[in-house]
């Protein structure tokens, strides 16, 4: 089995937390497996690294970056949102079963079923990269700027917002599990509201577990169901993300289970407008 305090093995709550200690190493990060985080993983030249699958979700974005670290040279695996929690690599090591290999992990001896440890493991055998990643499109960008309320934006990964998002409404294409269980990596800054794609909620509930920690803060926060919108891409959430769970800022400001994210975002921004 792999060790987690060897020099080959290293583990973290989300690829956006590598560093040049990581370059050449198998790593398991709590990140989902689409394509966003793929493509972090492999800037990092990783040896290989597993990630969690999301709940699969819509068009299986919860997968999607197997095959394009296939591409990367890298061998990838997911294991299952059933197993351990997404955001939590340190649960996914000790819980993870795998439920997802691409072609260069397979080829190490990855397979569905296999505990992630073992997976981890085995993927020490595999090459490191010589090539640079596929290119990635652009991850922010303005979605709505409607005069008198929040402007609203589409982030692909919470670890892009920044302290100008004060006044905005994010729509984060990041899983809403909190990374590690800590409070504060609910939203790296203030912001007037936050949705996030539930992940498929999975094994002890994760998925939703910034919303309360939101709330903390003062700040409206919601999930999307993984279902309706494709991991990782924040467009995907705006264009047909349906609500599923919202705090109880967002309750207060209108906020409902079942509604569309568009919908969302316009009574978060009608009792934003009304109360400034």
């Amino acid at each position: 089995m792999a060790d987690p305090d060897t020099d080959d093995l290293l583990v973290i709550d989300s690829v956006t937390r590598m560093d040049e200690r990581h370059r050449g190493k198998v790593l398991v990060a709590g990140s989902h497996g689409g394509v966003y985080a793929a493509y972090l993983a492999a800037l990092g030249r990783l040896r290989g690294v597993i990630l969690n699958d999301a709940g699969g979700g819509k068009e299986d974005a919860g997968i999607g970056g197997l095959p394009y670290l296939d591409d990367a040279g890298i061998a990838a695996a997911t294991i299952s949102h059933r197993s351990a929690r997404i955001g939590d690599g340190a649960d996914m090591l000790a819980r993870g079963v795998i439920s997802h290999v691409n072609r260069l992990a397979a080829a190490v001896g990855c397979t569905p079923g296999m505990a992630c440890a073992e997976c981890a493991a085995r993927l020490a055998n595999a090459a490191i990269p010589e090539k640079a990643p596929p290119p990635k499109r652009e991850s922010r960008f303005q979605l709505l700027a409607n005069p008198g309320e929040p402007e609203v934006w589409g982030i692909d990964s919470a670890s892009l917002v920044t302290p100008e998002d004060k006044d905005k409404i994010l729509i984060i294409g990041s899983h809403g599990q909190l990374l590690g269980g800590r409070p504060e990596t609910a939203l790296k800054y203030d912001a007037v509201a936050a949705v996030y794609n539930d992940a498929g909620n999975g094994i002890d509930g994760a998925g939703t577990s910034r919303l309360p920690a939101l709330d903390a803060r003062g700040i409206a926060g919601a999930t999307v169901a993984h279902d309706s919108a494709r991991i990782g891409d924040a467009r995907s959430s705006w264009d047909g993300g349906i609500i599923t769970h919202v705090n109880e800022t967002a309750k207060a400001m209108g906020g409902r289970p079942g509604m569309t994210a568009q919908a969302f975002v316009d009574a978060i921004a009608k009792a934003w407008a009304a109360h400034t």
